[in-house]
């Protein structure tokens, strides 16, 4: 039995491609952009896909027979990139944060896969870890960029898997409110990292990356990824807005290798735990 992915956010599919790569089966997508669903229906035909968070409920999936072990997405990051005014999650847009930690505590998956802008590490992060863990789970992360998978472009992005944990607080709360204000990682190094039993975890253990399994699986995944570069708008009346909507959700999108590789991390320890 594979691990079923609810994903939020999907835009055009690139967290579920990984997350389907490395072994796990996307249940249902949850995207408000049509032009993104109608990407979604074309890969992914029969899969249920909703188009509002704020309104999408566990009764309703379980209503319409889904059952899901892991929530995925990159949530908005207008209100916290540094392109943006600031407003964090305080935020229209980055505010629907809010919205998928409800459905966090609804559905209480097994696995959480968080992305968004390394910006998010001095604007909010500690609200989100807060959020997780007052809802039971530990939670670990690294700023892992594309470049890392031999993509032609850095795309720095910040990266928290969150599993069922102790729930307690205590020393990790203090750390995750210590790390609101600190610049981003940008060069693949990291300060002591922290769920939330307090316990501290070294790079190693959050990067996979840095792991010898997890580099051998890094270059396996680089070596069969046809890396080209983002298409570009041609200066022409006929087809534009099409163009627009394509770059603006590749814009938007996953790097689907990195979620492969972190999909491969979860069911390898899964197949450690079941051992």
């Amino acid at each position: 039995m594979t691990l079923q992915v609810l994903d939020l956010f999907s835009g055009i599919g690139g967290f579920s491609l990984g997350l389907e790569r490395a072994g796990m089966t996307t249940a249902a997508f949850c995207e408000i952009e049509p032009f993104c669903r109608a990407v979604l229906a074309k890969h992914w035909p029969g899969v249920p896909i909703y188009d509002d968070v704020r309104t999408l409920t566990a009764e309703q999936l379980a209503a319409d027979g889904i059952s899901v072990d892991v929530i995925c997405g990159g949530f908005p990051c207008q209100d916290i990139s540094v392109a943006g005014k600031g407003a964090g999650l305080a935020g229209e847009r980055s505010g629907l944060w809010r919205d998928y930690a409800r459905l966090i505590g609804e559905i209480r998956p097994r696995f959480v896969i968080v992305e968004n802008v390394a910006a998010l590490l001095w604007r909010g992060f500690g609200d989100v870890l807060g959020d997780l863990a007052a809802l039971g789970y530990d939670a670990e992360w690294h700023c892992i960029p594309a470049s890392a998978l031999g993509a032609p472009h850095r795309r720095d992005r910040l990266w928290i898997v969150a599993y069922a944990g102790s729930g307690r607080r205590g020393r990790w709360e203090r750390r995750a409110t210590a790390l609101q204000g600190q610049e981003p990682v940008l060069n693949g190094s990291s300060p002591p990292l922290a769920n939330a039993s307090g316990e501290g975890l070294s790079a190693p253990e959050c990067h996979p990356l840095l792991a010898e399994g997890g580099r051998q699986e890094g270059r396996a995944i680089t070596e069969r990824s046809g890396w080209s570069l983002e298409p570009h708008v041609g200066r022409v009346a006929h087809g534009v807005p099409a163009r627009v909507d394509r770059l603006r959700a590749l814009g938007n999108a996953v790097v689907p290798q990195i979620p492969e590789l972190i999909g491969r991390a979860i069911l390898q320890a899964e197949a450690r735990h079941a051992a």
